[in-house]
């Protein structure tokens, strides 16, 4: 978390991270929130969310990664990690 911040506070690019995460898992988004896949109709399956899941960790760990677009991808992260059922705590 970022440094400064209260407990719970979120920041605007993990808000939006989330968000797009929701959009694009709700078939509201043509792209994916971190890979930017777009052959999906309607709603992706869970091998795309999880495999979006596993895009958004590796750009977390990405030690040249900026921190708003770390933010971001904690976001997309987080919101479909409890999509997909491996986390108990929505964003």
């Amino acid at each position: 978390m970022e440094a400064g911040k209260a407990e719970g506070e979120r920041s605007p690019q993990f808000s939006a991270g989330a968000s797009a995460a929701y959009r694009w898992a709700l078939g509201r988004a043509d792209r994916s929130p971190v890979t930017g896949a777009g052959d999906s109709e309607g709603f992706p399956g869970l091998p795309a969310l999880t495999a979006e899941v596993d895009a958004a960790v590796v750009q977390m760990e990405d030690p040249t990664g900026q921190p708003g677009q770390r933010d971001y991808n904690r976001g997309v992260h987080d919101a479909l990690a409890w999509v997909c059922g491996h986390s108990d705590a929505a964003p």
